[in-house]
């Protein structure tokens, strides 16, 4: 049985969630808001399973198949062997200086900072070692994946640290996580993605390769998906420094479909790799990202799009 019904009762809009100061309570709030609205959902009774049941696929002896949860829940799952419950999980996160970029009150990199922060904070409460890679065009902080609470603090202030460096190396950090990271797990990355794609395909398809299972999450603020700047404005390369007069109307068609090659190579790439792949707007409640995570969790990897981003 397929569910498409969201939690929705506690979802906290991004614009209020960044208000909230430090970055640790916002991953609070959005964590047990999240479990609050899955626990008045038609999901509920999945999170009390999530961290002892996966979803069957062919080939799954059935003599695991339990039962009991397909009863009440009409879902064939089977109980998760030791080595499986727990898993080691690794967030790259992009802190360059295009990421200091927002037209809602709050720039992409507070929200790619909260998101990463919740999504240690939730990995950790399933028992999953969690660790961050930060990079502008080089590696900033590196924390290897732990399960322990001081360590999830360790990982929030490193967060906290302000968007800088000249340029946007995705490249890099995701070659030294293949040489850091030996043990199969999850690798998280948090980027805008608007850099050159470039060499992208080879490193992920190793780190698939490897066994580790890739989600990209391409943060962008609102008006970077419309274009929708009405006067002539003066735009300023954030890494560069440069400026251009720019009469949004000369340009926005162009704009767009560069735009959108941009997006759909990135999505094709991660169609051909069979890793999951998010366009989330800076607008998004982070609660419809966890649900994500958790159904990626319970059932593989797939590639998702979000319903607001451009060129679907």
């Amino acid at each position: 049985m397929t569910h498409d019904a969201r939690p929705s009762a506690s979802r906290i809009s991004p614009e209020a969630l960044m208000k909230i100061r430090h970055l640790e309570w916002r991953a609070r709030s959005v964590v047990e808001g999240f479990w609050a609205g899955l626990h008045r959902s038609p999901y509920h009774g999945f999170s009390a399973e999530f961290t002892e049941y996966r979803a069957y696929t062919p080939g799954d002896d059935l003599r695991h198949v339990d039962w009991r949860v397909f009863g009440r829940s009409d879902r064939h799952v089977i109980r998760k062997f030791e080595e499986e419950t727990n898993l080691r999980c690794l967030l790259l996160v992009d802190q360059s200086r295009s990421m200091a970029y927002g037209s809602t009150g709050h720039t992409k990199a507070d929200y790619a900072a909260t998101l990463a922060a919740t999504l240690a904070r939730f990995l950790h409460q399933q028992g999953d070692a969690v660790g961050l890679l930060s990079f502008d065009q080089r590696v900033r902080d590196y924390l290897p994946p732990r399960h322990r609470a001081s360590h999830l603090r360790q990982i929030t202030l490193a967060l906290e640290k302000p968007a800088g460096g000249t340029a946007t190396d995705l490249v890099s950090p995701l070659r030294r996580v293949g040489e850091l990271v030996r043990q199969r797990g999850r690798v998280v990355m948090i980027s805008d993605f608007l850099a050159p794609l470039e060499a992208l395909d080879r490193v992920l398809g190793q780190l698939v390769a490897a066994g580790q299972e890739v989600t990209l999450f391409r943060v962008l603020d609102p008006r970077e998906i419309a274009f929708d700047f009405k006067t002539a404005t003066l735009f300023e390369d954030v890494e560069t420094g440069r400026t251009l007069h720019i009469d949004p109307d000369a340009v926005r068609q162009e704009y767009l479909d560069r735009f959108r090659a941009h997006a759909e190579a990135l999505n094709g790439l991660a169609r051909r790799l069979g890793i999951a792949c998010h366009t989330v707007p800076t607008t998004q409640p982070l609660e419809t990202l966890l649900l994500d995570v958790l159904r990626a969790r319970s059932s593989g990897p797939a590639c998702h799009r979000s319903a607001s981003a451009i060129g679907r």
